[in-house]
């Protein structure tokens, strides 16, 4: 039960990210990279002060510690720059896609290989995915945005990888904000930054709540899940950010919308009801 709680939890943190960074960049409050370097100072910051209450020091230079800031990097520049001319929803399905399959093959490597239950689950959520983004796609898909949420979605699923083998999640994601900051001020400080309050606001507080200590309740749960069943979680990230574009954003709910709400919940709930096989077992 705390296991799912928590994870709902996470899952509506992720969800609010996709629609902070849709207020702040879409609506031209904040170029994609003072955003993203806003989002890591903050989580950084807030993440600090959480560990500096808890007590105890903070370890940087811990194995796993570059590979991880490294690829929180990758995703958080992908992940901004990608909505400049890249359609949300089309975006969700090419980040969560992407990271659904590395995290699938990553498993199957290691001898974790998804069973029957897993797959058809997944195929089931990501068949959702399609009936509520596959419509807007057409009008908006663009292959330098594309390939950026590619690459946001291959940086995204090394993170959760490596997260799971953490000992400590809070300390661990403290570590990887406060590597990520100057990673992503020399890749992105002489892009020519602006911001308005508003975007800073959505900046401090995407980076603050939703992903700083969003994040460090991910890294969490994770050791709860084997790799498969993590990334077919993490399907209903986009499902939920499109509700929450209804109630926020006053969007439109159709049909389909409900079908996919199913279709997605529907799938994960029969996947995570699964236990992985060994890869050497049929």
């Amino acid at each position: 039960m705390r296991l799912a709680l928590f994870t709902a939890l996470t899952m509506i943190a992720f969800a609010a990210n996709s629609v902070l960074t849709r207020l702040a960049i879409e609506g031209q409050h904040i170029d994609p990279s003072g955003f993203a370097i806003v989002r890591v100072a903050s989580g950084a910051l807030v993440l600090g002060m959480v560990i500096t209450l808890r007590g105890g020091g903070l370890l940087l230079l811990r194995r796993n510690r570059l590979p991880g800031a490294f690829s929180l990097a990758a995703y958080m520049i992908g992940f901004s720059l990608a909505y400049l001319t890249l359609d949300a929803g089309l975006g969700a399905l090419i980040l969560f896609g992407v990271v659904q399959i590395t995290m699938f093959l990553h498993g199957a490597l290691r001898g974790t290989a998804p069973n029957m239950r897993q797959i058809t689950g997944a195929a089931i959520a990501f068949a959702g995915l399609l009936v509520a983004l596959w419509p807007g796609a057409g009008n908006s898909s663009d292959l330098a945005g594309a390939l950026l949420m590619v690459f946001a979605g291959l940086g995204w699923a090394a993170y959760t990888i490596i997260g799971r083998s953490a000992a400590d999640p809070l300390a661990a994601t403290a570590a990887n904000f406060l590597l990520c900051l100057p990673i992503l001020l020399v890749l992105l400080a002489s892009t020519g930054l602006y911001f308005t309050p508003t975007g800073l606001a959505l900046g401090i507080l995407c980076g603050g709540l939703t992903s700083g200590l969003g994040y460090a309740l991910w890294y969490n749960v994770l050791p709860g899940f084997d790799s498969a069943t993590a990334a077919v979680v993490q399907l209903s990230v986009p499902v939920i950010a499109i509700g929450a574009g209804v109630v926020f954003l006053g969007e439109s709910l159709s049909l389909l919308l409900i079908i996919a709400t199913f279709l997605v919940l529907g799938g994960i709930g029969w996947a995570i009801s699964a236990q992985s096989v060994p890869a050497d077992r049929s």
